[in-house]
């Protein structure tokens, strides 16, 4: 188990403001309709579509909304067909960028991305550029209110979470890919209050974007202002003080 690394602070922002932008229910009925579409309308036998449910219902859509959304990918009502795209990229200083998307046109998608990369200081790159510096992990925020942090952590090791976070009262982890639903299960099974649970790509290393971080963040933040994209990560760390200062503005 290790110690913060400012992921969480980045999480956090990043969460923020997609709620603010409204584009929440967007995303996750995509990733709804293309996880049934790919597995079943099922989320017993089908771990992507369940966790896109449950983060429907965190972020308290409306259950109809949810089966409709899971109606359209098993193909029982009629929808837009959408396919998943990657697209990397650099920030300023070289920051490494991974964009996902959802699109139902290619063409529109990436012309978007690339003319918000070219006007806001990056640079579009080809498939395999930026991917390596990326590992894809489960990610997974517990409330923990009713623990300290050494409960906390041990509940952490217990669930078989290979990396540990706890500040405030939520205890924050990230999993191999391939534990990612035991982990989840272990604390649905103790009744623990689940707040997000995610497939990430966890950068391998990061690049100090203090001095330009401005500048960072409005390029990130409009890729994700897209509509067709679904998440970005970047390889940057920015300090808290910096990262609530933007985060307010």
């Amino acid at each position: 188990m290790s110690g913060h690394n400012k992921w969480s602070s980045i999480k956090h922002k990043k969460g923020a403001a997609d709620a603010k932008r409204g584009k929440i229910f967007t995303r996750l009925v995509r990733e709804m309709i293309v996880a049934a579409r790919n597995g079943s309308g099922d989320i017993n036998a089908n771990p992507r579509l369940r966790t896109a449910v449950n983060a429907a219902k965190n972020a308290n859509m409306p259950s109809a909304n949810i089966e409709k959304a899971i109606k359209r990918g098993t193909g029982e009502l009629e929808g837009t067909i959408y396919e998943e795209q990657t697209y990397e990229g650099y920030g300023p200083n070289g920051v490494a960028i991974f964009v996902e998307v959802m699109t139902d046109n290619k063409n529109r998608t990436v012309a978007e991305v690339r003319h918000v990369f070219n006007k806001y200081g990056g640079s579009l790159a080809e498939n395999g550029a930026v991917s390596w510096m990326f590992v894809q992990k489960g990610y997974v925020l517990i409330d923990a209110t009713e623990m300290d942090e050494d409960e906390a952590m041990m509940e952490a090791l217990e669930a078989g979470a290979d990396d540990a976070y706890y500040e405030d009262g939520v205890l924050e982890l990230f999993t191999e890919v391939q534990d990612f639903h035991k982990v989840i299960s272990y604390f649905e099974e103790r009744k623990m209050k689940i707040i997000k649970a995610e497939l990430t790509r966890k950068p391998t290393s990061t690049i100090d974007a203090n001095d330009f971080a401005e500048k960072l963040m409005k390029l990130l933040d409009k890729l994700e202002e897209l509509d067709d994209v679904q998440q970005v990560y970047a390889n940057y760390s920015i300090s808290d003080e910096i990262l609530n200062r933007l985060a307010n503005e």
